[in-house]
Parts: structure tokens; C-alpha cells; sequence
């Protein structure tokens, strides 16, 4: 089966975005292909952690994503500090990767941007990144268009490491989930619904109750029209709820929007569409987080598993590099 691999940071909730946007599609393809899915914690302290508040962290998206369907018997879910392999790939990968290459990177100006304190690690994360999917031999990088740069950063530092040294690393290719792939802000709906908004009123979090949900959808800014039909640029807002709909019913936004002539029940079924999708989630959550030892178990095995893989991997890295083999 093609190999796939996707990780996701232990920083903010886990919200209504990434479920349709990329776990719904991570649950999916672990039916379909060889799933490889790191928290990714050493991205994460790109900028300072509580360490005890990270620990936490990490355990709980864990179980927010076995909570939403990721089966560790099936596909491998790891703490990317578990394998000591991504950051010895990293390091190698700088060396291959120009300084010019990461100054152009989006994400790092968006993030470095009105910041006191920028780390050397938030300039480099893009390699990491790279090291990351690297190290897995991945086939399918599945991410949303925001993250095509690091995707083409990654396959420029492969094919650049194999015109150095041989054949050594495979050569990713990028692929942007379809319907869901970019949910927004309920109240801003020209910016995508952030992990870092908390509990704002824009922002449906995976284990938020009924009442909650339904109060920010009805709550969800439209626009002084009354024609329901998706148009992403002039009428965000009202797109916004029919890509919900539509992502949480396995339905386009355009057939969604053509069973619709008002606004007001528009959002009524988007709501208890959404109540529905969250409920075994948050019942599954609040059974694992009973036994946190079953998520250590699943952990541990992961990291066992990707280890193995990574560990095949950097032995190549060394052959071809010429690094002396320990005795």
C-alpha cells in the first residue's frame, strides 16, 4: 500500500477544521494506505512551553485523535520525540537545504512577524518537517494548501540529497484533501478556524457540547443577502456553512445549497449535523482519557514501529554520506 504521513502539533484543541479538513480523511486513508501520523511535540517547542502543560498536551491530542478515529492497531500514531532519528535527519537535511530557501518560507514570516524572541528552530522547523516525512520513505504528503511550500521544500531537499549522494530518499508527492479541506472562522469567515483561538465564538472545538455548538452556528456570521448558493469570495460566510454541512453529510456544498432558500435553517441542520459528527467523539475521549495507559500502550508501540522505519532510513543516510559505521 502507498504510504502516507501526516503529524499535527500538541498546541491548541483540536477543533471542527481539522476534523473535516484532514482527521476525517487520516481516518479514511488508514483503510487504504500505510498511515504514518507523529505529534509532532518538537515542532512545538519552536516557541516556549510549559513542560508540564506540553506533556499534557500530548497525551490529550492523542486521544483526540483515537477519539476521532484513528486506530493505533491499524495505522502508526507516535510521539515524534520518541524516534531520535527525525532530529539526526534534520541536521543532515540543513546542510542540504540553502539559508535563502527557508528566509522565503510563508509561514516563517507569518509567525516571526510582531515577536520578541524568534528562535533558530522556528527558522529551521521547515526541515524538521521535511526530516519528518522523509524518514518514512512517504509516498502521499495529505495536507491542505497552506502547506504545499513545505511540501515542495521537502521534495527540492530530496532530489538535491539524491543528486548528492544516490537514490537514498523518496521524493514525496503533495495531495490537497477535497471537500472540508479549508473550514474558516464562524465569525470571520475570510480566515481559517485556528487551534489557537481557544474557546472564541468563531471556533467549534471537538469536544464542545450540544448547547455550545449550536449557539455559535446560529451565531455564524453570514451576510445581508438572502439567496442561499456557495460563492466562496462574495458570500464567505454563508460558503462557510455549506462546506460544513456538506463535509459533516458527505455532500458538495453546491448540492447542499440547492435544498436551501434561507438562512435560518440552513444553520439549524449545519448545527445538529455537527452535534451528531461530535457526539461518539467526545463519548470515546472521555472513555480513554478513563485509562490513560491504554494511550501510553498505543504510543509506545508506535514509536516502536516508526522507529524501526526511521532506523532503516538514517542507516542510508550514513552509508551514503560516508559517516564512519560505529564499531
Amino acid at each position: 500500500m502507498p504510504r502516507v504521513l501526516s503529524g499535527i502539533q500538541p498546541s491548541g484543541d483540536v477543533h471542527l477544521g481539522n476534523l473535516l479538513g484532514a482527521l476525517q480523511n487520516w481516518v479514511a486513508d488508514q483503510h487504504s494506505h500505510e498511515s504514518f501520523h507523529p505529534i509532532v511535540d518538537l515542532h512545538a517547542v519552536t516557541a516556549p512551553q510549559d513542560p508540564g502543560e506540553l506533556r499534557a498536551a500530548t497525551l490529550r491530542l492523542a486521544q483526540m485523535l483515537m477519539a476521532a478515529g484513528l486506530d493505533p492497531e491499524v495505522c502508526v500514531l507516535f510521539v515524534q520525540s520518541h524516534v531520535g532519528e527525525h532530529t539526526q535527519l534534520a541536521w543532515v537535511l540543513e546542510c542540504t537545504t540553502g539559508f535563502g530557501e527557508l528566509r522565503r518560507m510563508h509561514q516563517f514570516k507569518d509567525k516571526s512577524a510582531d515577536v520578541d524572541f524568534v528562535s533558530a528552530g522556528l527558522f529551521t522547523y521547515p526541515v524538521l518537517q521535511a526530516a519528518d516525512i522523509l524518514l518514512y520513505d512517504t509516498d502521499v504528503v495529505p495536507v491542505g494548501d497552506d502547506q504545499r511550500q513545505h511540501v515542495e521544500l521537502t521534495r527540492d531537499i530530496a532530489q538535491r540529497f539524491n543528486a548528492r549522494y544516490g537514490e537514498v530518499l523518496a521524493v514525496p508527492a503533495h495531495r490537497i484533501p477535497p471537500a472540508g479541506a479549508r473550514v474558516m472562522d464562524l465569525q470571520e469567515p475570510t480566515r481559517k478556524m485556528s487551534k489557537s483561538a481557544g474557546e472564541a465564538p468563531g471556533t467549534i472545538g471537538l469536544l464542545e457540547g450540544p448547547e455550545a455548538v449550536r449557539r455559535k452556528i446560529r451565531r455564524a456570521v453570514t451576510d445581508s443577502e438572502a439567496e442561499v448558493r456557495f460563492d466562496r469570495d462574495a458570500k464567505p460566510g454563508v460558503s462557510n456553512l455549506l462546506e460544513i454541512l456538506g463535509a459533516a453529510t458527505g455532500r458538495t456544498p453546491q448540492e447542499v445549497a440547492a435544498a436551501y432558500d434561507r438562512y435560518g435553517p440552513l444553520k439549524n441542520d449545519c448545527a445538529e449535523a455537527v452535534v451528531e459528527l461530535l457526539a461518539p467523539i467526545r463519548r470515546r475521549f472521555d472513555e480513554l482519557c478513563a485509562d490513560p495507559a491504554e494511550t501510553q500502550r498505543a504510543l509506545a508501540a508506535g514509536a516502536k514501529t516508526a522507529g524501526d522505519v526511521a532506523a532503516a532510513t538514517m542507516a542510508r543516510v550514513r552509508e551514503a554520506m560516508g559517516f564512519l559505521p560505529r564499531g
